[in-house]
């Protein structure tokens, strides 16, 4: 993949000579920067998007989408297209030399819409979020335009265009910088990541076969065709393998890229009876770092121009697409004027913790694969012995800790809990899926969601009265609208339904089980499905008063925050 499939067009600043003036300019046209052209205009905000490419990635690139992404991408339009397409898997497995330690699975529990991940290559999702992005009809997306300068400006930010006709001003509101690693915006204003780069390369390679093997996740410590080093075996769309080889820092990466040594090494792991053909080739370095903050007045930093993470457990592009699912239902709002800009601080106070989390297990991950001294590979090689009989020393084991969504703890968006729950559902947790019924229909929790506030109402067996539908529906009328759902015991959701209101069944007892709720409890769902607030009863006048918080308008604690 990678011919140029998307069509240059003329800017019209180039005939009229005047800067454009809008009110969002996504720069990068990688997952990241497209999910965030394309959740602005389903928030109904116009954006420009601009790339200085015409065409797809190049190479399979980032490959694992986790449950949560894919939550995201459902969210967008375009889950559905990219399951379809991908390998879906939930199981892992361990190596050492050529004996199995153990298996693990990511997601044992049924009740979920999505697999724990699917393996996917970038370009084909790539793919399906342009074409989505056209769908929207309001996003002006504009090929081989490169970003060559960024100038805040106070109320606004100017950006300089190269094109192949010349080059040009724009204007707008917010940047958003989603223009990749070597971010031409970050070097533009003089800014910079901080962190390790580690000293090890590792070589990946795409190749093409017809192989029998099962849909899971092999990793080798030590194989005996790579001995003392580290092998990954992923399948993907289209019967393409990724396949990981630790090379060492001593390796000579030009080499290394060479077809002749890249075929030998895949020899020597396959054998004779899997023959392939080579597809995509890189020699790559570790590095963990990001910026000391996200926001940077009106030029906002999302994805791997915020942070990098080394590539063992999928952390780079699902962390970047959860950003952007943080960041623009804000920036939609403050470009609205339905909220205060300083709504806009919380992306830093929310997702730097969530990229410290990826920052972190991504090192740990390094430093067991690749450990740097005599006592670090003792320690490793011991811990591996023992976990193919010790369940204790298995969770010691760390090949990838794969990417898992991350809950703003200390959000100041969130409101505190004031009753005791049990459950992941915390107040800054994503919000998570149950299989729902409606009539002979069945649905799911999160679809009932979409990008919108919503107070999830619990009924339980309670009956529908007119009083209590008076309460829910009062919170359309919030100046931030919050939809009511009630979700009822199996069997009782019609006579919600003929009262108006959107109601399911919840159908296996799931809904109970991850929430912990209980009849007239309910929870405040912000439009990033993360949970805002939740109480054991319904409280309309604390409930208003998380819908404020949430929004970032001034309350006592948001002000404290602030300060």
């Amino acid at each position: 993949m990678g011919a140029n499939l998307f069509t240059y067009h003329r800017a019209p600043e180039l005939s009229s000579g005047r800067p454009g003036d809008y009110p969002v300019i996504v720069v990068g046209a990688g997952p990241v920067g497209l999910c965030a052209a394309i959740d602005l205009a389903l928030h109904g905000i116009d954006c420009v998007l601009m790339d200085e490419e015409a065409a797809l990635s190049e190479g399979s690139r980032a490959i694992c989408f986790s449950k949560r992404t894919l939550e995201i991408l459902d969210r967008l339009g375009c889950a559905e297209r990219a399951v379809a397409k991908g390998v879906v898997w939930n199981l892992g497995k361990v190596y050492l030399r050529d004996k199995l330690l153990y298996s693990f699975d990511l997601l044992p529990e049924s009740g979920h819409k999505y697999p724990a991940f699917i393996n996917l290559q970038q370009y084909f999702l790539e793919q399906f979020l342009v074409e989505r992005l056209l769908e929207t009809g309001r996003v002006d997306a504009r090929w081989r335009n490169r970003v060559i300068d960024v100038q805040p400006q106070g109320d606004h930010v100017l950006v300089e265009v190269e094109t192949p006709d010349g080059r040009y001003i724009a204007g707008a509101q917010y940047v958003i910088a989603a223009d990749g690693a070597r971010s031409s915006l970050r070097r533009t204003l003089g800014l910079e990541a901080q962190g390790q780069v580690f000293r090890d390369r590792f070589l990946i390679a795409d190749v093409k076969m017809e192989a029998d093997f099962p849909t899971e996740r092999w990793f080798w410590f030590d194989p005996p065709f790579h001995p003392r080093q580290s092998a990954l075996l992923h399948r993907q769309a289209d019967n393409v393998w990724r396949i990981d080889f630790q090379l060492g820092w001593d390796a000579d990466p030009e080499q290394e890229r060479k077809p002749e040594r890249v075929i030998a090494r895949i020899q020597a792991m396959l054998g004779s009876a899997h023959p392939f053909t080579l597809e995509w080739v890189s020699v790559y370095t570790f590095q963990c770092r990001r910026m000391e903050k996200f926001r940077h007045g009106r030029v906002i930093f999302a994805g791997d121009a915020a942070h990098q993470v080394s590539p063992f457990g999928a952390r780079g592009a699902n962390g970047g697409i959860q950003d952007v699912d943080n960041l623009t239902w804000k920036l939609a709002r403050v470009v609205a004027g339905r909220a205060p800009e300083s709504l806009l601080d919380t992306y830093d106070s929310e997702r730097v913790p969530a990229a410290d989390e990826n920052l972190l297990n991504s090192t740990r991950s390094t430093d067991f694969i690749t450990p740097k001294s005599r006592v670090s590979r003792m320690f490793r090689d011991a811990t591996l012995q023992l976990a193919e009989h010790l369940p204790f020393a298995r969770r010691l084991v760390n090949s990838g800790r794969l990417s898992t969504p991350h809950t703003y703890v200390k959000s100041p968006l969130s409101t505190p809990d004031h009753s005791a729950f049990a459950g992941r559902a915390m107040p800054g947790a994503p919000a998570e899926d149950a299989p729902l019924t409606t009539g002979d229909e069945s649905a799911w929790l999160l679809d009932q969601l979409g990008g919108r506030f919503v107070g999830i109402y619990f009924a339980g067996a309670e009956p529908a009265n007119p009083n209590l539908r008076s309460r829910l529906t009062a919170f359309t009328n919030l100046p931030e609208p919050v939809d009511p759902l009630v979700i009822c015991s199996p069997g009782q959701s019609g006579q919600w339904t003929s009262a108006g209101l959107d109601a399911f069944d919840d159908a296996q007892g799931l809904f109970v089980q991850r929430y912990d709720a209980t009849p007239d409890a309910f929870f405040l769902i912000r439009p990033d499905q993360h949970v805002a607030a939740r109480w054991r009863h319904l409280d309309i006048r604390a409930a208003r008063d998380a819908v404020q918080r949430a929004t970032g308008h001034l309350t006592p604690e948001f002000a404290a925050w602030q300060a």
